[in-house]
């Protein structure tokens, strides 16, 4: 099976969420390739062609602020009742984009002005948040929905794939300083198995530091960049968030 198309254009959906409902996405990234500080297995957009924190190189593919208040205002006049969630997300990491904190500005004047009923969130894989531009935008956003897939360096490595930049015990502490946010796990089995005990042990210890005000967890329902993987059976999801909910005290939802 194939994965998933990039997105082309900057604004695309409305899509039906597990987690969101009716949410239309905004992708910041540039819509010919994948830009991204992971390279995950299970990435159904495939493995990132440019994998780097330093996007000095790809400055004229990125959308500008004004593109994204254009195809965002344009959309949301036109259907005004028409989504429950405007959610960053696309082609990559959305926090990679260069201007994202007035990203942040435009996409809520925006949803403001023509659809004030709709919340404005992010899919982020928690990896800019060293940078304090990307922290202020992120504080301003009404649902901060942030990875965490591993509780060790081992599993980050393998599964996530992080650009050499990126450190997993720097990641966990930038989670830290973000308050009232909702950390989404992906687990799966096969070629790597984040569902072991041992690891679901180190991963239920690092969610009880960052003290999200919830989680969500899930597994692979698309074509995956690494083939070798496998679904995860929701009788294991839900012993997970059992063990989780029962230890940290805060809510564990899967989808």
């Amino acid at each position: 099976m194939r994965t998933l198309k990039l997105k082309e254009g900057i604004i695309y959906g409305p899509v039906s969420s597990r987690r969101l409902g009716s949410s239309l996405g905004v992708n910041l990234m540039p819509g010919s390739y994948k830009l991204c500080t992971f390279n995950c297995l299970y990435c159904h957009f495939g493995w990132t062609k440019v994998h780097s924190r330093d996007v000095s190189s790809c400055l004229a593919d990125f959308p500008s602020v004004e593109q994204v208040r254009e195809a965002l205002e344009g959309w949301l006049s036109r259907n005004p009742n028409g989504v429950d969630y405007v959610t960053f997300s696309g082609n990559g990491e959305p926090c990679l984009h260069p201007e994202f904190d007035k990203m942040v500005e435009v996409v809520l004047q925006a949803r403001d002005k023509y659809a004030p009923k709709a919340k404005v969130t992010i899919l982020s894989n928690s990896t800019c948040l060293d940078d304090e531009r990307v922290m202020s935008g992120l504080r301003r956003l009404d649902v901060r929905i942030m990875k965490l897939d591993a509780g060790s360096e081992e599993t980050f490595q393998t599964l996530n794939r992080p650009c050499t930049t990126i450190q997993f015990q720097a990641v966990i502490e930038n989670l830290k300083k973000l308050d009232e946010i909702i950390i989404q796990s992906v687990f799966v089995q096969g070629r790597v198995d984040n569902t072991e005990e041992g690891e679901v042990g180190q991963w239920i210890q690092r969610l009880s530091s960052i003290k999200p005000r919830e989680v969500q967890i899930y597994s692979i329902d698309r074509p995956s960049a690494d083939q070798g993987l496998d679904l995860v059976s929701k009788d294991r999801l839900n012993q997970i968030a059992k063990k989780a909910e029962k230890l940290c005290g805060f809510p564990v939802k899967v989808f």
